[in-house]
């Protein structure tokens, strides 16, 4: 068993937790900010993201999907995607891969 908080977390990406199946991250986007190019995938890794709190948009292999407090959304293996921050405050997501998708450092695999 491992007990993560994750209450404090400001990093823009934060891996929390790891094991040879699957992986917990934490990311914070503020208003007007993206994760990173649209051209983004996991060749080998599903992305589970669950929004804790705040809004936006992802776009998934050029369709936007509306983002808000509980949408789940599964983003399937090789899906190029982006994740952006359209609301007032922080978009706070909680990210599970699955099999995982970062060494140590958190780059990717």
């Amino acid at each position: 068993m491992k007990h993560i908080e994750t209450g404090s977390r400001r990093r823009h990406f934060e891996l929390l937790a790891s094991t040879r199946s699957a992986q917990a991250a934490v990311m914070v986007l503020r208003p007007g900010k993206d994760s990173g190019s649209p051209g983004n995938e996991h060749s080998r890794s599903e992305q589970w993201l669950l929004v804790v709190s705040g809004s936006g948009e992802a776009v998934v292999n050029g369709r936007h999907i509306a983002l808000r407090r509980h949408s789940l959304l599964l983003i399937n293996k090789g899906e190029s995607h982006q994740i952006k921050n359209t609301g007032r405050k922080q978009l706070i997501t909680l990210n599970f891969y699955a099999p995982p998708a970062y060494d140590a450092q958190g780059e990717p695999r």
